[in-house]
């Protein structure tokens, strides 16, 4: 099998590990679709939180990041005990007030892809709920990890 670096779809995602828990099985007996959904979600925090944009920094800055739309593409079941490897890059942003991130879902025991996704984010206000710029904290934190657009 190939190492796990050579099976990501982007080069050097940020990833998070994991294991699929009895509870995450749904009547099918494999793993349920929202599950996917809270992987997605939990890389992508570590990720801003790994650039210095943790939930103290967004309340302190009254900015956040919100999901503007979602989309998942699952393409194989994983089951209880899978080993998981979640990779998110950010793949696209205007530096003023949107973001792309793409996901990759591989089951580590045989390599196999079992979810693409993506989802954009806009910028806003905490204290409104509105659209806002983004401060010069995202532009420093968020921007280098954008990725190449040779990509």
């Amino acid at each position: 099998m190939k190492a796990l670096d050579d099976l990501w779809d982007l080069p050097g995602p940020f990833t998070l590990e994991t294991r699929v828990l009895a509870e995450d099985i749904d009547g099918l007996e494999h793993t349920n679709n929202a599950v996917y959904v809270k992987w997605c979600e939990q890389v992508a925090w570590a990720h801003s939180v790994s650039l210095g944009l943790d939930l103290d920094a967004y309340r302190g800055l009254n900015r956040a990041m919100a999901i503007t739309h979602s989309d998942y593409h699952y393409i194989q079941a994983s089951r209880e005990g899978d080993e998981i490897a979640v990779g998110t890059w950010i793949v696209a942003w205007d530096g003023k007030l949107t973001m792309q991130r793409r996901f990759q879902v591989i089951r580590r025991n045989d390599g196999v892809t079992l979810m693409r996704g993506g989802m954009r984010f806009a910028c806003i206000e905490l204290s409104t709920g509105r659209p806002r710029r983004m401060p010069p904290e995202f532009i420093a934190g968020y921007g280098p990890a954008v990725l190449d657009e040779s990509h």
